[in-house]
């Protein structure tokens, strides 16, 4: 499993992450409107929809509250416009980052974001001069537990994928943005349920910090997370098995 998923998912384990449920059911709300306003509200033949929704049941949000952002992502909720922007930065050590907002103010988030950047001794950047270390790429996680992980390697690279990593936890699945709904179709036709399922930019390179500078990276992506307005970090730091060891153990 890479660095950043092992990450996430020591996070998960620990209820670190969307520790809030308001907060998380936010995050998930925003997820559907989104979804719903690019490719219709119909899960069905909306598979970004149909991800979103999913992973809203799976965290036992209300049903009330999938339909109301479903409504609003299609128009018949007015409530107030939401916008699905990326802003660009660089962390502690010359880390780039990508941080991945849904909000209602632009203004707000941005001003929120810089002033986390700056106390952590990173900074704003212009747009376009961190998006170049990066690509855009559909991602899966399928936890590998009862997997045949033979048929799940070959089943995603028929259906498009770059590359595919297993390991004793996990199936991650990489392709282009364009094999995004191929390859949920093939998972959903053998009945396999990803954990994960989104398009996230991807770094070109990465870079290994040591143990202590590494850690620093993080907590600044912790506590970008923990904005509002912020779904996703994405980040050129390379996670370490030594940092991550002490990850779990703190």
């Amino acid at each position: 499993m890479s660095g950043h998923s092992h990450w996430a998912t020591i996070r998960r384990k620990k209820g670190a992450a969307d520790a809030r449920r308001g907060q998380l059911f936010t995050r998930l709300a925003r997820e559907i409107v989104i979804a719903a306003r690019e490719g219709g509200g119909d899960p069905a033949s909306n598979m970004r929809l149909q991800f979103a929704v999913d992973k809203a049941r799976a965290n036992n949000m209300p049903k009330d509250g999938i339909e109301r952002a479903i409504k609003r992502g299609t128009g018949e909720d007015k409530e107030g416009e939401l916008y699905e922007v990326s802003y660009e930065g660089y962390g502690p050590h010359g880390i780039a980052l990508i941080i991945s907002c849904v909000t209602d103010n632009k203004n707000r988030s941005v001003a929120e974001i810089r002033h986390v950047l700056n106390k952590a001794g990173g900074s704003m950047a212009e747009a376009g001069a961190v998006a170049w270390q990066f690509r855009r790429a559909a991602y899966f996680s399928v936890p590998a537990d009862g997997l045949d992980t033979d048929k799940v390697f070959e089943l995603a690279v028929e259906a498009g994928a770059d590359d595919v990593i297993i390991d004793e936890e996990s199936v991650e699945i990489i392709a282009p943005v364009e094999s995004f709904k191929a390859i949920g179709d093939a998972l959903k036709g053998a009945r396999i349920r990803p954990d994960e399922a989104e398009l996230r930019f991807m770094p070109n390179n990465e870079t290994e910090l040591d143990v202590n500078d590494t850690l620093q990276v993080i907590r600044l992506v912790e506590a970008l997370e923990d904005l509002d307005d912020v779904q996703d970090v994405f980040s050129t730091l390379s996670i370490s098995v030594e940092a991550l060891a002490q990850l779990e153990a703190a």
